[in-house]
């Protein structure tokens, strides 16, 4: 046990390196320092999560936006988007994005981790992932085989005690589509509530579920720092080279290094170490260490509309927009954890098909008793809410480049998105929906005008002019060291999460997922953090479920 002494006494060494708090980092940091066998030592470079702009889930909106907490990264700019540069937020504090993203909790569906091992990804079905996701949940919804009880991930749902919240989901069904009591569950087609990563009235980030219980053990230690590059011994990745204090140091890794930096920062690690496309590392004077194509390659994302109508009625939440209402609200948080700080508002939700021949939904759904924009800029003056939407499949694809061998530059990203003519399609296709949803009966008490895209946006020409302009991320990046088989000359890591090529060395968070999942990633990069660590302890897969995915009968035929 001699490295757990060196790891708390100097930090320098573990057997274990972990580089990242975030989702999947903090998972791994928890898991493999469980059983107090191996020193594990992380390396974050954000501050700390402490605060109420962190911590209290209706103040989302603001560390998203804030320097302090993320990195600021943004796209080149999007030549189908008419050169627009989108935001590319990526936590840069304790629990990484699951610090500042929206505390939406999604699993995906059934078919997208089938795909996965359909494409090269052998061990990560349905049923290898689904124990994975009840082992880290506390599901507070009552009885499901489908969910997890005694996890540290605490899953709740708003009160949805505004009208607006029922009035969508009875749009969903008088339009045709299907309820469903828990899109976790069984059957995720259908309109129903939302769930979110709230406990007690906090955001229940990876850092609060995971990181800062396992941080009390001996063998585990947090080091602020910038991790620089992997550090190798031939093919061999023996640390991690960092910068603290203005000095630049080595941590060594007696058995691992682990990068759980992001969809963004993870490959650009890997390039400033020396994998990635041979010419491109050239390019930027950098030693190649492996040649592997896909580092980098693969980006994508999940873009939405916010579809905003006026409220009749003066129950949205715009009433609470004012400085008093915000002040009281801060205090009923502060003091007791409850009422309108102590949720993020997204508590209803929708996942269905866009048309028939699509065998589970493409589309999906967040609404929001309020017309604001996810930076807190409400462009609406006075009541109204609003339903996001997007297609969940996009067949574009962007990359991730160095602008330089300078570990401290921003990488240059570039998703291409709506590169493809379904995705203009796929989202006219949406606009229109959202319309006839916002139609039907159970709205009428409460729709006034459109207010975006606006009643005269009406031709295929005048939706795209506003697709255009107004799409935005849904901040879901993933994809850019796909996992896949050893032979194939795209993906980055095999389904052991190793990085080909070289040893001692894997890549655990949404970097690895070989094709975007359905909704929020936040869930699937907690699982994909989970089954690492089995995977990298050596232990026995938890074993394979039989539960079947709930298929709508009629998705041949129809839609609905």
């Amino acid at each position: 046990m001699e490295t757990e002494t060196v790891a708390k006494a100097g930090r320098m060494q573990a057997d274990y390196i972990i580089v990242g708090s975030g989702s999947a980092g903090s998972v791994l940091a928890s898991r493999l320092s469980e059983d107090g066998r191996h020193s594990v030592l992380v390396l974050e470079f954000g501050g700390t999560d402490a605060g109420p702009l962190i911590q209290m889930p209706a103040a989302l909106s603001y560390p998203m936006n804030m320097s302090r907490y993320d990195w600021g990264y943004q796209t080149d700019p999007e030549p189908h988007l008419g050169g627009r540069r989108l935001a590319c937020p990526r936590g840069k504090v304790i629990g990484g994005s699951s610090s500042i993203n929206g505390m939406v909790y999604v699993r995906g569906h059934a078919g997208d981790y089938d795909h996965w091992a359909e494409t090269g990804a052998d061990g990560w079905a349905y049923a290898d992932v689904l124990p994975y996701f009840k082992r880290m949940e506390s599901w507070h919804g009552g009885q499901s085989d489908y969910r997890g009880d005694q996890g540290p991930l605490h899953i709740t749902r708003g009160p949805r005690r505004n009208p607006l919240y029922q009035a969508f989901v009875d749009s969903g069904r008088q339009a045709g589509f299907e309820v469903t009591d828990d899109y976790n569950g069984e059957k995720q087609e259908g309109f129903g509530p939302m769930e979110q990563t709230v406990w007690q009235g906090r955001r229940w980030s990876a850092a609060n579920a995971y990181l800062k219980p396992a941080l009390k053990r001996p063998n585990l230690d947090m080091v602020r720092c910038l991790a620089r590059r992997v550090v190798f011994d031939g093919q061999r990745a023996i640390g991690v080279e960092v910068e603290r204090g203005g000095k630049i140091e080595i941590v060594r890794a007696n058995r691992e290094v682990i990068l759980a930096a992001s969809s963004i920062n993870s490959p650009k690690l890997l390039m400033l170490s020396g994998i990635g496309d041979e010419a491109h590392l050239r390019e930027q004077g950098i030693d190649v260490v492996a040649h592997r194509k896909g580092v980098g390659a693969n980006l994508q994302d999940h873009l939405e509309l916010y579809i905003q109508q006026a409220c009749t009625q003066p129950i949205t939440l715009y009433s609470k927009l004012n400085l008093v209402s915000k002040a009281l609200i801060g205090a009923e948080w502060l003091f007791f954890k409850s009422g309108d700080g102590a949720s993020n508002h997204f508590e209803s939700a929708a996942f269905v098909r866009s048309k028939a021949g699509v065998d589970y939904p493409d589309i999906q759904y967040h609404f929001l008793p309020v017309a604001i924009r996810y930076d807190g800029k409400a462009p609406a003056e006075g009541h109204g809410f609003q339903a996001h939407v997007g297609p969940m499949r996009s067949a574009s694809r962007g990359r991730i480049k160095l602008r330089s061998a300078d570990p401290k530059e921003p990488p240059s990203i570039l998703f291409n998105y709506m590169s493809k003519p379904d995705d203009w399609a796929d989202f006219r296709h949406c606009i229109r929906l959202t319309r006839e949803l916002f139609a039907q009966e159970a709205f009428k008490p409460y729709a006034g005008k459109e207010i975006a895209p606006g009643a005269d946006v009406q031709s295929d020409a005048e939706l795209d002019d506003f697709i255009r302009d107004a799409v935005e991320s849904a901040y879901h990046p993933c994809g850019t060291c796909k996992m896949g088989r050893a032979d194939d000359p795209t993906a980055v890591v095999d389904p052991e999460c190793r990085i080909i090529g070289v040893e001692g060395l894997r890549a655990v968070d949404s970097s690895i997922f070989p094709r975007i999942t359905n909704g929020n990633l936040n869930g699937p990069t907690i699982m994909t953090g989970e089954k690492a660590s089995d995977l990298i302890l050596g232990k026995a897969p938890l074993p394979r479920s039989n539960q079947e995915p709930w298929i709508n009968p009629r998705w041949q035929t129809s839609a609905r």
